[in-house]
């Protein structure tokens, strides 16, 4: 049996390499993006278990690559945790209307990584 693979974006060393640390003591093969602009490509190719992304990028809206990605028929079902300020509350807002499962504080996201994998993993 493989282990689940989490595909991750995040262009701010922290809190991503800690991320990154945090999902594979949890049991995930982690794989990041370091060109968004493959994401979906990689996530048709790698068939993930989950996407974890940071919503702040220099280079591209990640919004728009999340909308993409779930408008594409073979990703869609791809569970999406997106994670950003807290006090950016139009960011948060985008990025669920865009189509993430769950959007989470930098604050939170590593303290209850494995609560938001739980709750984002969840099948409808």
């Amino acid at each position: 049996m493989t282990t689940p693979l989490a595909l991750v974006f995040y262009e701010r060393l922290l809190p991503g390499s800690q991320l990154v640390n945090r999902l594979q003591d949890l049991g995930y093969r982690v794989q990041t993006i370091s060109d968004v602009q493959t994401l979906v490509r990689q996530a048709l190719q790698e068939k993930p278990l989950i996407l974890v992304t940071d919503l702040a990028s220099a280079c591209a809206d990640m919004c728009a690559i999340i909308r993409e990605l779930k408008r594409n028929p073979e990703t869609r079902h791809i569970p999406v945790l997106a994670f950003t300020e807290l006090k950016n509350e139009k960011m948060q807002a985008s990025a669920a209307a865009a189509g993430a499962t769950i959007v989470a504080g930098n604050e939170a996201i590593l303290d209850q990584l494995p609560q938001l994998l739980d709750q984002a993993l969840q099948v409808e």
